[in-house]
């Protein structure tokens, strides 16, 4: 990026200005690249424990406390500078959700039932499709919530998931 910016310093001194809106579009490109890149990893923690949580029927305080933190990154990371628009909508991320689920379940599967799981074990085992309905009804609240509105409304989701109502409960 230092030799983009040094060559759009360029450009504009020798007043190649057509040149100097390409290094931007280059540039706006890049930033947007680095935010989705950033979604991303958010997503993949998101679902290694909401794999977790499919397999091993359970909550525990650090996956909701990842779990939620998950979703408000990805809300801040989401919104444009504008704040009126998103880099990723409503409608585009299913794509983005298939392939975090796929990228979480090695990882996964160290950690879930003591790691006694291979990856292509947990594949098979795991229900893709309520994944993806649990990871765009998660996202949908960043859409419909102010981030200081998400925690609780993430933890009313949470609570409908296996093991979620006995550990709030005991609240």
């Amino acid at each position: 990026m230092i030799q983009e910016l040094t060559d759009l310093r360029n450009c504009i001194l020798e007043e190649r200005y057509q040149d100097a809106l390409e290094i931007i579009d280059e540039l706006e490109e890049m930033g947007k690249q680095a935010i989705l890149r950033n979604i991303e990893s958010f997503l993949v923690r998101l679902f290694i424990h909401l794999l977790k949580n499919q397999v091993e029927k359970r909550l525990t305080n650090s996956w909701i406390a990842s779990i939620s933190d998950s979703i408000i990154q990805i809300k801040k990371l989401n919104l444009k500078d504008n704040k009126n628009s998103y880099y990723i909508q409503a409608d585009q991320w299913q794509s983005y959700l298939e392939e975090a689920i796929e990228q979480a379940i090695r990882p996964a599967s160290i950690e879930i039932l003591g790691g006694s799981l291979k990856s292509t074990q947990l594949s098979v085992i795991i229900d893709h499709n309520l994944l993806l309905d649990i990871g765009k009804k998660l996202l949908n609240l960043t859409y419909e919530y102010t981030v200081k509105e998400l925690p609780h409304r993430i933890d009313q989701e949470l609570a409908q998931l296996p093991g979620g109502q006995d550990w709030f409960d005991l609240l």
